[in-house]
């Protein structure tokens, strides 16, 4: 059988902070799949742990002692009892005994394997034939929080989404002409910008919030009128970050302002009505999950997404449609380890109408496979940046399986 298991390795690599991770191969009889873990800088607290005491050199000695010889003489198609068996070699609920970056490098890479050795694209081993729906990018512009440095702006993403592109391509040209067009007129604002970026390639000046949020309409609307996409403004507040458990308010250092929760409901209201905000990720610590629901009950046409609420995790994920907090739903699949963890969560969203946003991590490699991803989970939106390589990886293979599919291939559906 050409999909037979033959030999697992791993080894240390670098992420796009120069942070040490993990990358792991899989060679089965007639192909061979590679996958590496990112890593985020704002992490959950209910996310896996990311690698065994240890770090990474631990966790290349557990897929080399503990989980190599039992993968060994598998079928690499079979992606749900492998991950299964993943789950059991590591006996734990949060992975702290292999690591969950191990686990979700281990589990793509042997579904890249798979596709390999079937001679497809790893959308289509995960999901069919029928695969065709490609997701629009959400686009990092401009930042601050722990992305950037000195008195960038308190919010940690200022994004874009181009909601009425007609392909993928089109989609991708209007992010990278936003992302342009913001240095431009940070550089025309600001005489002593200097360039600078942050973790994700976005722009990281000297300004308050608000500032950042004119910038970023004035750019939108400019490049919205001249390809004729509608390209709509949207954050990530990463909240918990910004929380302070002590003081029981939302400090925005920069700004020199602190809010209560019932506060930070009526600033990120105002946001949204006073800069027509497609998207807002984590508004509110990661506990708050009323708040999260007083918000999402009060906009329309906006989304208000958890990452930090949910952590890919479908427990968490019911506990907010229990209470009807936001729509939409981060997915990482290494804060909850395999590819059918997070395959499950997906379908949970789709099936209580939250959004599936498929997500890079800050802390990047220049893998692609959150790409076929993205595809395969039917993710109308893929969270991957705009520059640099790390980030254009992701969106020239989404470039590459627009081209793939021809025809078939059409933008996903968007509830904005």
């Amino acid at each position: 059988m050409s999909t037979v298991i033959e030999d697992v390795a791993a080894r240390k690599i670098f992420n796009s902070r120069g942070e040490e991770t993990l990358e792991v191969d899989v060679t089965t009889t007639a192909g061979f799949g590679r996958a590496s873990a990112p890593s985020g800088a704002s992490r959950g607290k209910a996310e896996v742990m990311p690698y065994p005491e240890g770090g990474v050199g631990q966790a290349i000695r557990k897929v080399e002692e503990l989980i190599a010889p039992e993968l060994i003489g598998m079928n690499a198609e079979e992606q749900e009892q492998i991950d299964l068996l993943l789950h059991k070699i590591d006996g734990t609920k949060d992975f702290r005994n292999i690591g969950g970056n191990t686990a979700y490098a281990v589990s793509l890479a042997t579904a890249d394997a798979a596709s390999s050795s079937n001679g497809i694209p790893l959308f289509q081993q995960l999901a069919g034939y029928l695969a065709s729906e490609l997701p629009y990018p959400l686009g990092n512009i401009l930042g601050g929080g722990r992305h950037a440095y000195g008195k960038a702006p308190d919010i940690q993403e200022f994004l874009v989404l181009p909601s009425k592109a007609t392909s993928f391509s089109e989609a991708a040209q209007a992010n990278v002409m936003v992302h342009k067009r913001v240095g431009s007129l940070l550089e025309r604002s600001d005489a002593t910008f200097t360039g600078g970026r942050g973790d994700e390639g976005a722009w990281a000046p000297s300004m308050k919030n608000e500032d950042a949020l004119e910038i970023m309409m004035k750019a939108c609307e400019e490049v919205s009128e001249e390809l004729g996409v509608k390209c709509g403004v949207g954050l990530d507040m990463a909240a918990s970050t910004l929380w302070s458990p002590r003081e029981k308010c939302y400090v925005y250092a920069r700004d020199g302002v602190k809010r209560n929760a019932g506060e930070q409901v009526d600033f990120v209201l105002r946001l949204i009505k006073d800069y027509n905000l497609v998207y807002v990720e984590d508004p509110f610590h990661e506990e708050d999950f009323e708040s999260f629901a007083e918000l999402t009950k009060k906009v329309r046409k906006c989304l208000i997404c958890g990452d930090d609420l949910f952590v890919t995790n479908k427990k968490r994920l019911a506990q907010g449609v229990r209470v009807g907090a936001g729509n939409a739903v981060i997915i990482k699949t290494n804060q909850v380890g395999t590819l059918t963890d997070a395959w499950e969560t997906t379908e949970r969203a789709r099936k209580e109408q939250y959004v599936p946003v498929m997500s890079h991590r800050s802390g990047e490699t220049t893998d692609v496979h959150i790409a076929h991803l993205a595809v395969a989970f039917q993710c109308p939106i893929i969270k991957t940046g705009v520059i640099p390589g790390d980030r254009t990886a992701k969106i020239n293979e989404l470039i590459r399986v627009e081209e793939a599919l021809g025809d078939r291939a059409r933008m996903s559906t968007l509830p904005l």
